[in-house]
């Protein structure tokens, strides 16, 4: 069952100005900082090899935005005025109960995944499970179960 949608997830190359943007003038707050190099079950998720990346979460109310700063494979650069049809938001994350039964329900319907979603001991004792598909238009949509109940990114009923 989907929950609804939990997270918007933008590329940027400075992500400590688009954090403070975010913070300073939207107001929200930061819940989760990470960063990775090289994790092949990362990379096996979003569908890059090699990738190496920080990101922050950040919540508003009920409303989450990840960022990301890639470092590898390097980015091509985005155009700051591009018109609203073009390429910009990386993905849309939907909150599920059941991971698995999600994934497999959507890959019966035809949805093209990066890779079934990684078990917990995988992840080195992740408090999510998730995974990277693509919707017909290829969009990418993620799939995201908080596994942990007091996680500060879990919705809240």
């Amino acid at each position: 069952m989907i929950n609804g949608i939990h997270h918007v997830a933008i590329s940027t190359p400075d992500l400590n100005r688009l954090v403070d943007f975010y913070k300073d003038v939207l107001g929200f707050e930061i819940v989760y900082e990470t960063s990775w190099d090289k994790r092949e079950v990362i990379d096996q998720i979003v569908g890059l090899k090699d990738s190496a990346a920080r990101s922050v979460m950040l919540r508003a109310h009920n409303t989450h935005i990840e960022i990301f700063e890639y470092s590898a494979p390097e980015p091509a650069l985005g155009d700051p005025n591009r018109p609203v049809c073009d390429h910009g938001y990386t993905h849309m994350c939907f909150d599920v109960v059941d991971i698995d039964a999600e994934y497999q329900r959507l890959l019966n319907a035809g949805i093209k995944f990066h890779t079934p979603p990684p078990k917990s001991d995988q992840l080195g004792g992740g408090k999510i499970r998730a995974t990277y598909g693509r919707d017909p238009d290829g969009n990418v949509i993620e799939l995201q179960e908080v596994l942990d109940p007091n996680s500060p990114i879990r919705l809240k009923n």
